[in-house]
């Protein structure tokens, strides 16, 4: 129940993107806003209260880190088994692996399992960046090109160095690292433009979904039980069977790993051309079914957290 408020607000936005009162063009404008701006505030203002030693630790993040890469190499395999080529397995293992941590996860798991979550959150979020964001650029780079090339390692570089989610919790860490004063009006623009970021990601997203459509059910069907029963499942292994992550964490972990499909990996696939429609049909499916099964998660890893 905790978390219908934020799929009815998802829900709002997808009924203004059905009826046509928010058009594809406005929607496109609203995640703009809610990525560059209002995102990298709330980011921005959580990293610069946290330090590197918080954010950082290494049962957490193999265990993550494993438990995702599992899950991204069965979607791999059941790919090529299926006579895919390297780069629609790199797309199909992004969507079964990577959740929509960023517009998703940060702003509805803050709320509900506390702001101490978000250290944890950004954890995930910068190795589903750095490590499988650049993961599917290598594998379908380097099978279109046939061999690895500096070129692509400056591809993934740039596309790091643009990513506002990725730049705004560095400068926050450094703000916090070298004690940096931020002054009381800053601090009150951030929190402000912040704030935006939860009502404004959730909309986006239901509006987004308006211009999907469920085609290739038996693949995004497939994709869908891969990123919102497998991929928590291997997470929840991982976490509180082979490494020892206290409880509380663990919670974020597998509830992050709940979410559906990302919409960057559409983006991804839209911009080098390979199965657009079929990421399009996992998120769609996924994000509406999510409404049972991420509840359902968040539900059950709230019976462990302290």
């Amino acid at each position: 129940m905790q978390t219908l408020p934020f799929f009815g607000i998802i829900g709002l936005g997808y009924g203004a993107g059905r009826t046509g009162f928010f058009s594809p063009e406005a929607t496109a404008y609203l995640t703009k806003f809610v990525f560059y701006f209002a995102l990298s505030a709330m980011l921005f203002r959580f990293s610069a209260n946290l330090s590197l030693g918080e954010l950082f630790d290494w049962s957490f993040f193999w265990a993550y880190l494993i438990g995702t890469g599992a899950v991204y190499a069965l979607g791999t395999i059941v790919a090529l088994a299926r006579g895919r080529g390297v780069q629609e397995a790199a797309v199909e293992a992004q969507c079964v692996a990577i959740g929509n941590i960023g517009f998703l996860g940060i702003p509805m798991l803050a709320l509900l399992m506390g702001e101490a979550a978000i250290g944890h959150i950004m954890m995930m979020l910068a190795v589903d960046l750095i490590i499988f964001g650049s993961l599917i650029v290598i594998l379908i780079t380097g099978a279109r090109d046939g061999r690895m090339s500096f070129g692509i390692l400056r591809t993934i570089g740039v596309g790091l160095l643009k990513n506002p989610m990725i730049v705004s919790i560095c400068v926050g860490l450094a703000v916090s690292s070298l004690t940096l004063p931020v002054p009381e009006p800053i601090w009150q623009f951030v929190s402000i433009l912040g704030a935006a970021a939860t009502p404004g990601a959730l909309f986006a997203i239901g509006a987004s979904l308006a211009t999907k459509s469920a085609e290739r059910i038996a693949v995004a069907a497939w994709l869908s039980f891969g990123k919102l029963v497998l991929h928590p499942a291997a997470v929840a292994v991982m976490a509180l069977l082979v490494f020892p992550v206290e409880p509380y964490a663990a919670a974020v972990m597998i509830a992050s790993a709940s979410l559906p499909v990302a919409g960057n990996v559409y983006m991804l696939a839209q911009h080098y051309g390979v199965a657009p429609h079929r990421v399009s049909a996992s998120i769609f499916i996924s994000t509406t079914l999510s409404i049972l099964t991420v509840s359902a998660v968040i539900a059950w890893v709230t019976t462990f957290m302290p």
